[in-house]
């Protein structure tokens, strides 16, 4: 079974634009830097054309990773009026142990981003949400240990 990238429309457009600049414009940058190390002579010893090598290698990696997310992206739909957690949606929670409220929007594991309160849909923490109502409480055993949370509120 052939794995889905849940994106935003605009996550989306931003990676098309990152592989269209790799291959038109990186790719050319990368070819005359492999061309210039070749005209130092010795390869075998030649830093700069071992470095451009492994440069075009890992573009080469990057660009394939970006098509195979492109091609197998699910576009997650802003704005679909649901009571229950879903990717997509900003959730309040208030954790159970510190009664500290916190905001998190529940995105696709390529938007994830803990430090900008953004979970995935895939993370333990992510999981115990998807599906729940607002006051439900949730449990999630994360590597840290047992997290105790109440939802408070759901937004699309």
């Amino acid at each position: 079974m052939q794995k889905t990238y849940k994106l935003t429309a605009e996550r989306l457009e931003a990676l098309q634009q990152e592989l269209n600049y790799l291959r038109t414009v990186k790719e050319k940058e990368v070819a005359e830097q492999i061309k210039e190390a070749r005209s130092f002579g010795d390869l075998s010893e030649n830093s700069e054309y071992d470095e451009a090598k492994n440069e075009q290698g890992r573009m080469f990696s990057r660009m394939v990773e970006l098509e195979e997310i492109i091609a197998h992206a699910e576009i997650i739909e802003l704005g679909e009026v649901s009571d229950r957690v879903a990717a997509g949606c900003r959730v309040t929670v208030l954790d159970l142990d510190t009664g500290d409220e916190e905001v998190y929007a529940i995105v696709g594991s390529q938007e994830a981003n803990p430090m900008e309160a953004r979970i995935s849909d895939e993370s333990p923490f992510g999981l115990a949400l998807l599906g729940r109502q607002k006051g439900d409480e949730i449990q999630a055993d994360v590597p840290a240990g047992t997290l105790r949370y109440r939802i408070v509120d759901i937004k699309n």
